[in-house]
């Protein structure tokens, strides 16, 4: 009479090293997905350049008729172009990056000054409105004020500018708000701050509804 083999029994010929070699396949095969997705994609992501290079006459469009001229040669990560969608201003973001500097721009509902904007974004960092060093002024080649703020720390050189998006007449109380963001490795700003100066002298403001 022949016995039954016991529950988990692998037969000899399906044995390597004690284990079932017949599960060996499946097991490398999720091994072989897990390390794709851990290693693989981040080095594919490194190796493959950015092809979203800002062109001469490339316009950024912050909405309703808000614009801003981009530094040619530099990468679009994140926004729209003029003449390829719509954006809303209370709700726009936008990022353009070269080596060692980034710009990033972000709009938003707000019924105050750009000073006070500033200071909103600030204290949603956990920023200390009103204490956070000297503040100064920019204005745009439209007329547009803005109010900037810089620092220096050992991570690199930082600038914020908020501005109302009202027309040259004054801030209008129901303007978008505005705030560009700079930020430059250790050593870089100066190298850049021609360009980030004729970047934040483009911008100009649209139709306030």
């Amino acid at each position: 009479m022949t016995q039954a083999a016991p529950p988990g029994w692998v037969p000899v010929e399906h044995r390597f090293l004690g284990l079932d070699r017949r599960t060996f396949a499946p097991a490398l095969g999720v091994l072989a997905v897990a390390l794709v997705l851990l290693y693989g994609l981040p080095a594919l992501n490194a190796v493959v350049p950015w092809h979203n290079e800002i062109r001469p006459g490339d316009v950024l469009d912050l909405g309703d008729g808000a614009t801003a001229v981009p530094p040619v040669g530099w990468q679009l990560e994140d926004g729209i172009l003029a003449g390829t969608a719509s954006v809303s201003p209370a709700s726009l973001t936008a990022q353009l990056t070269t080596g060692g500097a980034t710009i990033s721009l972000r709009g938003a509902a707000f019924p105050g000054s750009a000073d006070a904007f500033l200071d909103q974004v600030l204290r949603s960092e956990g920023g200390s409105p009103g204490v956070d060093g000297s503040r100064g002024t920019l204005t745009t080649a439209s007329g547009l004020v803005g109010v900037a703020l810089g620092s220096t720390s050992p991570q690199g050189d930082e600038l914020d500018v908020a501005f109302k998006m009202a027309s040259a007449a004054g801030e209008a109380e129901n303007a978008p708000a505005l705030l560009v963001r700079v930020r430059t490795a250790p050593g870089q700003f100066e190298r850049q701050q021609d360009t980030v100066t004729t970047f934040l002298r483009s911008i100009t403001p649209g139709a306030i509804r």
